[in-house]
């Protein structure tokens, strides 16, 4: 089938069974630390530091990690961090297990996390091309990834709302220390021959000033990286207040808050199934753009819900238009970078979206305090709409300026 057409190449298949269940225990893990973060403080403030300190590493280092990435063997590098997030899954299980409920504890790991994501993240991004032996099937490994990415989504909070009323917190973060097993695994499996690049005559912040000439130089990719800013700033953040919907708006419990987080994935899920397949990666932008109208259109639903059914409902639309807003986004830029520039390229887009979150987490966390939290998803909505009407601005601009220098041209 089209749509699973990347599993015919074997580094694509080790991967992508091996990520899966990794990604399971990551979002057991998350759900579980949201709402131990949120159980033990009430503070939805907390919850956004928690968010915040888990994912600025992003944003203060992608720069970075994008030229580190292009400068050294993707993946060796892919599988030193995957060991070390092993490590970092092991800490925090052991700090919960033996109940050592230190919320500044918590948030040093969370941050020690982000730090290594920093770099997985833009090498793993980065190193899709690779896993394929044709780029012409590059657009369906990258669906294909956010597939996985949102199944774990799906099934990972689901899940975790019964370990947690099941087995308990430490069971949870036990659970995510060895789902890094398989990932090693399958990577020591892996066959890649990777080309050594020769060490760079021009110093590395060289090399940043000129990733950032190049963004600036690509109007397309310019523009959707500041839309990709402007969402993962004011509205993608919406998540960060699951919690306080479930147990302050709705009246639930862990349960309820994972039926949350999973009618997000369920729909993120369905948008990945979509974009897998697609059989080329054109039309892109008008896709990207109703998409961000949905996502917006979800969350006004959410925001006004009279009832839980009608809030899920919500999530689930809110959650299909963000996953093809990123995940779109991220195609674009894969298939259009040029090879030398693609994991500098990459890690502005991981700064603009995973780098700006954490601002927004923290952003939203404390306007949730000042005003309740159905007014704070309804502004996120409201802020998405005007986001995508400034970028249709930006298109039309860039195409009649084009327009009057092709004038010029001919006369």
């Amino acid at each position: 089938m089209s749509t699973f057409r990347s599993f015919k190449y074997r580094n694509f298949k080790l991967f992508f069974y091996g990520q899966s269940v990794s990604l399971l225990g990551t979002w057991i893990q998350k759900t579980a630390v949201m709402w131990l973060v949120y159980r033990l403080t009430g503070s939805a403030m907390l919850l956004g530091i928690t968010g915040f300190v888990s994912l600025i590493p992003s944003l203060i280092l992608s720069p970075y990690t994008g030229s580190y990435v292009d400068r050294h063997d993707k993946f060796k590098v892919m599988k030193q961090t995957q060991l070390m997030a092993m490590l970092q899954a092991g800490a925090l299980a052991a700090v919960v297990f033996f109940h050592f409920y230190n919320i500044s504890t918590i948030i040093f790991l969370s941050l020690l996390q982000g730090l290594i994501n920093a770099f997985d993240v833009t090498c793993r991004q980065s190193m899709m091309i690779e896993l394929v032996d044709d780029k012409a099937d590059l657009p369906n490994a990258i669906a294909l990834n956010s597939t996985m990415n949102n199944m774990a989504r799906l099934v990972g909070p689901a899940l975790a709302g019964i370990l947690l009323s099941t087995f308990g917190e430490d069971f949870c973060f036990i659970s995510n220390f060895l789902s890094y097993a398989p990932i090693l695994i399958c990577l020591y499996q892996m066959r890649i021959n990777t080309v050594v690049t020769e060490k760079p005559q021009q110093h590395i912040w060289a090399e940043l000033k000129e990733g950032l000439d190049y963004i600036l130089s690509e109007k397309d990719i310019l523009g959707l990286l500041g839309l990709c800013a402007v969402s993962s700033l004011l509205v993608i953040p919406f998540t960060t207040l699951m919690p306080v919907f479930a147990k302050d708006v709705f009246h639930g419990n862990s349960g309820t808050f994972s039926l949350f987080e999973s009618a997000v994935g369920l729909g993120s899920l369905f948008s990945a199934i979509y974009l897998a397949r697609l059989k080329a990666a054109d039309k892109l932008i008008g896709t990207i753009l109703t998409a961000s109208v949905v996502f917006s259109i979800g969350l006004l639903i959410v925001a006004f819900a009279p009832v839980q059914h009608v809030a899920i409902a919500g999530m689930v639309i809110a959650g299909a238009g963000m996953m093809i807003q990123v995940s779109g986004i991220n195609m674009y830029i894969q298939t259009h970078a040029q090879h030398h520039m693609r994991a500098r390229a990459i890690s502005y887009y991981v700064m603009a979206y995973l780098g700006i979150t954490p601002v927004g987490s923290l952003l939203i966390g404390w306007l949730a305090e000042v005003m309740p939290s159905r007014y704070v998803v309804s502004i996120e909505a409201l802020s998405g709409l005007l986001a995508v009407g400034a970028y249709v601005g930006y298109r039309w601009y860039l195409q009649n300026r084009k327009a009057v220098a092709n004038v010029y041209t001919v006369n």
